[in-house]
């Protein structure tokens, strides 16, 4: 009769392994989906100055200043205005897609 829990013991204990495993397997398969990497990359801050794109607008600016090209000049407010609208639209994105993902969970 020892022998017979001992197995029952030793199956659940397995059981619940296989459980754990799947759902850390689940678990890294979302992270690997687009829309979680975008997501992720969103939210990480730049490693350098040089991927950071208002380090090169700041560059482009200073490049532009220094050739005295005053027509040029004015693409400045151009791109800056490019870039905000650009951030709030993937901010806009990023909150369509939240709320649409709770509604289908609530469903």
């Amino acid at each position: 009769m020892r022998r017979l829990q001992d197995l029952e013991a030793r199956r659940r204990n397995l059981i619940a392994r296989c459980e754990r495993q799947r759902l850390e397997i689940a678990y890294r398969i979302a992270e690997l989906s687009p829309a979680a990497q975008l997501s992720q990359l969103t939210r990480r801050a730049p490693t350098s100055a040089a991927s950071h794109p208002f380090a090169w607008l700041v560059s482009l600016a200073t490049l532009l200043v220094m050739m005295r090209e005053r027509r040029l000049v004015g693409w400045i407010g151009k791109v800056s205005a490019g870039m905000a609208l650009l951030s709030r639209a993937t901010a806009v994105v990023r909150l369509l897609r939240q709320i649409r993902s709770l509604s289908g969970a609530a469903r």
